[in-house]
């Protein structure tokens, strides 16, 4: 599938002049305008290339880390190796949820859309076990 680039870069362009941020905090999930990427980086979806992110740690009003997050799949068609880069979990009721651990990055949040949850206090800390985990 080709990529729309041009669009993409029209809309982060128009993204870059928002004056204001919107006030966010840790554990929060958010659409956010992630765009379309190369490979196989998470795209954002629609017109306004937005995808869902929970928000792992915040340095400041203008930063945070981020999660890309996706619609869950089945644990039996992941390989065993792949299971450790993703963290399932539910913010909407019947509604699973994986962060995708792998695509970590760092948000200016001119990029947040709209705030669509929040995950529970214990799934962000087992989150963050997981996460840390991957990393070491």
């Amino acid at each position: 599938m080709k990529k729309d680039f041009k669009t993409w870069h029209q809309k982060k362009s128009a993204i870059d002049e928002i004056a204001h941020r919107p006030f966010f905090h840790e554990r929060e999930v958010w659409f956010c305008h992630l765009g379309a990427n190369i490979g196989f980086e998470q795209d954002g979806q629609g017109t306004d290339f937005l995808r869902p992110v929970v928000i792992l740690r915040k340095f400041n009003k203008e930063i945070f880390w981020g999660i890309p997050l996706t619609k869950s799949k089945s644990d039996k068609k992941r390989t065993v190796s792949a299971r450790p880069f993703y963290f399932s979990f539910s913010f909407i009721v019947d509604v699973q949820s994986d962060a995708v651990l792998s695509q970590i990055r760092l948000i200016d949040a001119r990029r947040l859309g709209r705030k669509i949850g929040e995950m529970s206090k214990d799934d962000f800390a087992s989150l963050k076990k997981q996460l840390i985990t991957l990393l070491l």
